[in-house]
C-alpha cells in the first residue's frame, strides 16, 4: 500500500434493502473505533438505497457512491435512467462506471469516456473499472487491453484528480481466483506506467476475500480494493479491512 489512504469499497450491486442497512452498524462501529489506520470506506449500493444510506451514515466517515450513471449530464427523455447530477443529489460522492458487467451488456468505451465526463462535471468522484477476459489474458493481451480501455475511457480529460482506477480482470470476478503475485505485480506496474504526470489511486478487485486479502495487500501500488460480494456481509467486510491494515 503506498497511498495516505488504503480504499475499501463495497459494490454491492443488486442487493440490499431498507433492513439490509441495519447490518452496517458494526461498520459504523468499526469505523469509529479505527484510530490508528486511514482508511477510505466507500459503499456503492444500488440507487434506492444511496439516499436512506448516506442518511445513515451522515455523521460518520464512512462515504457513498453509485454502481453507474447514465452519459448526459442534463435531464431527458432517458426512461429508467439516472444521471450523475441526480446521484450527487441524493448523498453520492462516488460513482462505479466501466465495470465489466456492463461492459458485457454492450457498454463501450466511448460510452463510458462520456459518462465519466458527465460524472467529473457534477463533481462525483469516479472508480473506474478496467480489466481483461480470460481468452484476453490467455492470449498475451492485457496490456493491450488495458491500454485500450484507459486510452479511450480518459480520452480528453486532462484533470484526472477525480478519476480512481480498479483493476479488476474479469475472469476473476465470482470465481474464487485471483491472479498470481508475480503476474499481478507486473499488470499493476503497467497500468501505473499509463500515467504520466501524477499516478492514480489504484485498486484491485475480483473475488477479494478475508482468505487472500493479506496475499492481496503485498503487491505494491495497490491502494485497496473493490470488493463485491464479500462486502454484502459486514463480518466478512470487516476481517477484509483488518487483514489488510494489520
Amino acid at each position: 500500500m503506498t497511498n495516505k489512504y488504503m480504499y475499501f469499497v463495497a459494490n454491492w450491486k443488486m442487493f440490499g434493502d431498507l433492513r439490509t442497512l441495519n447490518s452496517l452498524d458494526k461498520v459504523i462501529k468499526f469505523s469509529k473505533n479505527n484510530k490508528k489506520n486511514k482508511l477510505k470506506i466507500v459503499y456503492c449500493p444500488p440507487n434506492t438505497l444511496i439516499r436512506p444510506l448516506s442518511r445513515r451514515l451522515k455523521k460518520t466517515k464512512i462515504e457513498v457512491g453509485a454502481q453507474n450513471c447514465h452519459h448526459s449530464y442534463d435531464y431527458g427523455a432517458h426512461t429508467g435512467q439516472v444521471n450523475s447530477t441526480m446521484l450527487k443529489n441524493v448523498g453520492a460522492k462516488y460513482v462505479i462506471l466501466g465495470h465489466s458487467e456492463n461492459r458485457q451488456l454492450g457498454e463501450t468505451d466511448n460510452l463510458i469516456n462520456l459518462k465519466i465526463k458527465s460524472a467529473i462535471k457534477s463533481g462525483l468522484k469516479i472508480i473506474f473499472c478496467i480489466g481483461e477476459t480470460l481468452k484476453e489474458r490467455r492470449q498475451k493481451k492485457t496490456n493491450q487491453i488495458l491500454k485500450r480501455q484507459i486510452e479511450k475511457g480518459l480520452k480528453s480529460i486532462k484533470n484526472k484528480s477525480k478519476i480512481i482506477i480498479a483493476y479488476e480482470p474479469v475472469w476473476s470476478i465470482g470465481t474464487g481466483v485471483i491472479p498470481k503475485e508475480a503476474a499481478l505485480t507486473e499488470t499493476i506496474s503497467y497500468i501505473k506506467s499509463r500515467f504520466i504526470k501524477k499516478y492514480p489511486i489504484i485498486l484491485y478487485g475480483g473475488s477479494v476475500n478475508s482468505n487472500n486479502a493479506e496475499k492481496l495487500k503485498k503487491i505494491p501500488n495497490i491502494n485497496g480494493f473493490l470488493i463485491g460480494g464479500a462486502s454484502q456481509n459486514s463480518k466478512k467486510f470487516i476481517d477484509i479491512i483488518q487483514k489488510t491494515i494489520n
